[in-house]
């Protein structure tokens, strides 16, 4: 029995049944590099025989009565790996969109939180996209960030996936003896004894809890975070709109030696990271362009760096960083753009500059977080201030050499991003056996299909290459960011009190127009 720490439980508390917290991707496989092919069946007793590598995979999330208490990470004693496997097969010819829309709506399906915080679904039956092999299969895999082994990191895929193309030999798993789940007692008993140790926990735990407070603890919350004085300080844009439950997926792939030759093209010390956000910033750019809706101020973008404590005897959980970019939009020319966007960077990297996820949640606590958040959410405060950021880029290098499941190629990836209101966009940027591959998570209702971003992204590319003609020995051209003011806590909390009231406000507006409209109709009469 582990408990959670307290980002792992902001990642439960933040989730809605319109922001899934989970990790997730497609994964495309070539089938024709296996001496046999994988079938749904293998794929089952193959996974089957890896359940005992990571603890994830039979832990479920017990909670503490009256949340008194972090929650805990236990056995599963009613473990069935066939409520988180799944199979499509396809019986008729489909594309690769439809296989992507399939992929979107799975993953905007939070997880079920009475079991083990993973799924996978198999599809098969995908020959005929003319992209991929004639035969080949896809997984679609999700894991619950709060699932992940604190010890060791691993997700579903980096469990499965391997680099050697000879399929490894499964054999069926000893048989496993859970542990029977706490009971309610022992739950009670161990928030007991956590709470003579930190007194004023519980009673913070419920009050956060209480809505008739919600307001005044917010603003005081709000007043004892030290936020930095650039947060909330990127401009509102059609990308940063209220979002739902929908969802989109699409992916584009740029070969790593085009991006190679724009680098070296432009000079100035610039990296294949710069040119990778310089392609993102030009994407985003130009759809805010085409709207008409570009703003004057730069764009920001959030880059996060996760990391582990290097004690492995010490769960500490997830060890967040995030760093705050600005992707220089508003200088014009987009190579030019990439040398302000390294320097930017280079700027970024500075302490000042950073937000440690760890220190944030200790400010605020879980359950606060999860009430800022069901405020911002009902409030519609994404509609009415600047957001912290405009979308986030994840840029993850991956391997050059190629990886297996059972000897079956992995030929592509796409990995989602995780939407909130106010962030109806995301771009997450693999490079892998010498391509990256730009996948797109997008709101389709809130912002627009992520297709659309796809093609600008391949459109970008071709905009830079053009534009970094000629420019290795000239000399970067003056570059001053825009300035943003940014909303005082004062202001934030009195939009949060007006919108609050606002539905009170409607109600009294309505009921004087009932009854003018009544005397009109009384008049008339």
């Amino acid at each position: 029995m582990q408990q959670l720490s307290e980002l792992d439980v902001s990642f439960l508390h933040l989730e809605t049944d319109h922001t899934p917290m989970h990790n997730g991707g497609l994964y495309l496989f070539d089938s024709t590099t296996s001496t046999e092919p994988l079938t749904f069946e293998r794929f089952r007793q193959f996974v089957e025989s890896k359940l005992p590598v990571a603890d994830f995979f039979r832990k479920r999330i017990v909670e503490v009565p009256l949340r008194l208490d972090n929650p805990y990470r236990v056995d599963d004693p009613e473990f069935d790996i066939n409520r988180h496997l799944h199979h499509i097969e396809y019986s008729r010819a489909v594309s690769l969109t439809q296989l992507n829309r399939l992929a979107a709506k799975l993953l905007a399906t939070p997880l079920k939180r009475d079991r083990p915080l993973w799924e996978i679904t198999f599809v098969d039956g995908l020959s005929g996209i003319d992209t991929l092999p004639e035969s080949c299969f896809a997984l679609i895999a999700k894991t619950h960030h709060s699932a992940i082994d604190p010890l060791s990191g691993k997700d579903i895929m980096g469990v499965l996936l391997d680099f050697s193309a000879n399929p490894t030999t499964v054999t069926r798993p000893e048989p496993w003896q859970p542990q029977s789940l706490p009971s309610t007692l022992k739950l009670l008993g161990n928030a007991y004894t956590h709470a003579l140790s930190r007194p004023l926990r519980p009673v913070h735990m419920i009050r956060e809890t209480v809505s008739a407070k919600v307001f005044a603890l917010l603003l005081r919350r709000l007043n004892t975070l030290n936020l930095l004085p650039d947060q909330f300080c990127a401009p509102r844009t059609a990308i940063n709109r209220s979002i739902n439950e929908d969802r989109s997926l699409d992916f584009a792939e740029i070969p790593l030696e085009k991006l190679k030759d724009i680098k070296n093209k432009i000079g100035h010390e610039v990296t294949i990271n710069d040119v990778i956000t310089g392609i993102c910033a030009q994407a985003a750019s130009r759809f805010l362009e085409l709207r008409g809706e570009r703003p004057k101020t730069s764009l920001v973008a959030l880059s996060p760096i996760s990391v582990r404590s290097k004690n492995l005897h010490s769960p500490t959980g997830h060890q967040m960083a995030a760093m705050m970019i600005s992707l220089a939009t508003d200088e014009p020319d987009p190579a030019w753009r990439i040398v302000h966007i390294h320097k930017n960077a280079e700027i970024s990297n500075n302490y000042s500059q950073a937000v440690s996820a760890p220190s944030l949640t200790r400010a605020a606590p879980s359950s606060m977080v999860a009430l800022a958040a069901r405020i911002y959410t009902e409030f519609q405060l994404a509609q009415r201030h600047n957001p912290l950021f405009n979308l986030p880029l994840i840029n993850i290098p991956g391997p050059q050499n190629p990886l297996y499941l059972q000897g079956c190629k992995l030929i592509r990836q796409a990995a989602s991003s995780p939407l909130f209101d106010g962030i109806g966009l995301g771009i997450v940027a693999i490079s892998y056996q010498g391509s990256v591959t730009f996948s797109v998570s997008s709101c389709p209702s809130g912002v627009c299909d992520a297709s659309e971003l796809v093609i600008l992204l391949n459109e970008s590319v071709a905009d830079i290459e053009s534009a970094a003609e000629d420019i290795l020995q000239e000399t970067p051209p003056a570059y001053t960011p825009g300035l943003i003011k940014s909303p005082s806590l004062t202001e934030l909390g009195s939009a949060v009190i007006g919108d609050a009231f606002s539905p009170i406000n409607n109600l009294f507006s309505f009921g004087k127009d009932d009854a003018r409209q009544k005397v009109i109709e009384k008049t008339e009469s």
